[in-house]
């Protein structure tokens, strides 16, 4: 060991994911007596994004000067080269011998085990704080989840509600005497599109993200993604700019996020989407600020129900559900993140290259990747129903897909990206998540976007002579292809048993130029 140069109690790790300042673990320490640690390593930055970087390594920086008056920190910077979580704390432990370590549970479960692994090594004892910035309490999705075999989101929302108030009126029925407007919420644009909207909030960077532009673009140059613009970023650092961001929803967007939250348009990334999902996930903003913020915005008339519902579920519901089913499920998603396993499909296609670079002749597949390239960004329904579709219907193996979402995200984090990409989206894990595979042609694209209106494929063919100029929409072909290959599946899905049926009614030559047009799809992905 190197020559000790101080000795404290407890050594206190701060995760890139933990930038909160009630977190559990500074209300545990004592600012005169403990010491803090953070640490930028290279290993985080090569399973990442220009955009993502950026963003959280400018967060961190920005929580680490509001630490520094206060607490003893020990922060490693990226210029100073250190590989991983291992190298930068293993030479913290032996500048400072702590008593303990003392860490929040981490998003990811690789990280404890790392962290679990090196404090071990040392013989020393590790204190593992339940994390004080969700809604639902350590162990209560745990107690909640015993004895039902198909624990679905739904119920999960629901016993919240009740038992936090959100919601609610005095009778405890639900606002509006019912629990869930989502059908009221799956309206597409008229021809017009959107029409005019209040630009997004963006935040011209200061001194501290210019040099983590600096430095990524010193240390990192390789990493996927366009560089960040100098002049603004439309992500929040801090928890005033955060705060600044649901401001800004609440006030221009809210009003119209219910009708229009599954809507897409041609050049329009943002729409009437909140952007808080970074903010949420780094904690520079917590979850019953937003959902306070929204239900304020009913009781004072400001915004419909329906809209509120919608933010308030995938808040309350859906971020609490999958963060539970991470945590319960955690050695299964190991298993598809870390190896080749093919999943609950048998998915053993390579992610095709244009994931990366963004050109493609698919006008849905080009406007929902250009976003996630220049900013890290695309909104629930662009990854459900676009990019992940495409890799679904693809049968892309569930490491590679996950290694595309959690690089290039910018709300990336282990808990939120591993199920709802390879549960919800993939359905790699046979129907944890999700009650069924998420498919659907171009036609559902068509329904909800004018991106058909400006594309060479057309959605409702699956079929054409390759030869020539290309019609058959390739979401369309690859559907069919999906239904054909996973039939026993689906025959047993009520949601989807039609669809198999609908194949059944297709002539043998068509289901022949269905699957020969697929593996021409295959053999030519730089084509499409």
């Amino acid at each position: 060991m190197s020559q000790i140069e101080t000795s404290v109690n407890n050594l206190g790790l701060i995760f890139g994911d933990q930038l909160n300042a009630d977190s559990a673990l500074l209300q545990r320490l004592h600012p005169k007596k403990d010491t803090l640690w953070m640490a930028e390593v290279m290993a985080a930055q090569t399973h990442s994004s220009k955009a993502r970087s950026g963003v959280c390594l400018s967060a961190m920086r920005h929580f680490r000067d509001t630490l520094k008056s206060n607490w003893s920190l020990d922060y490693t910077e990226l210029t100073e080269g250190v590989t991983t979580f291992t190298q930068a704390l293993s030479k913290a432990i032996e500048r400072h011998r702590p008593n303990r370590l003392c860490a929040v549970l981490p998003g990811d479960q690789s990280v404890r085990n790392e962290i679990q692994q090196l404090a071990d090594n040392y013989g020393l004892p590790i204190e593992w704080l339940g994390d004080s910035h969700f809604i639902s309490r350590p162990g209560e999705f745990r107690q909640w989840l015993k004895g039902r075999k198909m624990p679905r989101m739904e119920h999960w929302y629901r016993y919240l509600r009740k038992d936090r108030g959100i919601l609610m009126q005095t009778n405890g029925q639900p606002e509006g005497d019912q629990w869930n407007f989502d059908k009221a919420n799956r309206k597409a644009f008229g021809k017009n599109g959107p029409g005019q909207m209040p630009p997004p909030l963006s935040f011209p960077p200061d001194a501290i993200t210019k040099n983590v532009i600096a430095d990524l673009k010193h240390a990192c140059p390789t990493l996927p993604g366009h560089e960040p613009q100098a002049e603004s970023l439309p992500w929040p650092v801090t928890p005033e700019q955060a705060q600044a961001t649901l401001d800004d929803f609440i006030t221009h967007r809210l009003p119209w996020f219910g009708d229009y939250q599954d809507a897409i348009w041609l050049g329009e990334p943002w729409l009437y989407h909140a952007r808080l999902s970074s903010a949420l996930n780094l904690k520079l903003l917590s979850p019953m600020q937003a959902i306070k913020a929204a239900e304020n915005a009913y009781h004072t008339g400001k915004a419909p129900l329906n809209a509120v519902e919608g933010f308030v579920r995938q808040i309350l519901g859906w971020r609490e559900y999958v963060r539970g089913l991470y945590w319960s499920h955690r050695d299964l998603w190991q298993a598809l993140t870390q190896t080749d396993d093919p999943g609950a499909l048998n998915a053993t296609a390579d992610l095709p290259d244009f994931y990366w670079h963004g050109r493609t002749h698919m006008t849905c597949l080009r406007d929902a990747l250009q976003p996630v390239l220049a900013h890290g960004y695309g909104h629930h329904i662009q990854r459900l129903m676009v990019t992940g579709l495409f890799a679904l219907l693809w049968g892309v193996r569930p490491r590679q897909i996950h290694q595309w979402y959690g690089a290039m995200y910018v709300d990336a984090v282990d808990w939120v990206e591993v199920p709802n990409t390879l549960g919800m989206s993939q359905y790699a894990d046979g129907g944890i998540v999700g009650s069924k595979p998420y498919i659907a042609s171009g036609a559902y694209i068509d329904r909800m976007s004018n991106a058909c209106q400006h594309c060479r494929y057309r959605p409702k063919l699956a079929v054409d002579n390759p030869a020539k100029n290309h019609q058959a929409c390739p979401f369309t072909t690859l559907y069919w292809d999906f239904v054909a290959r996973h039939e026993p599946l689906l025959a047993q899905n009520p949601r989807l048993g039609m669809q198999v049926k609908n194949w059944h009614r297709k002539t043998d030559t068509e289901k022949t130029a269905i699957r020969k047009q697929a593996r021409w799809l295959h053999a030519h992905p730089e084509q499409l």
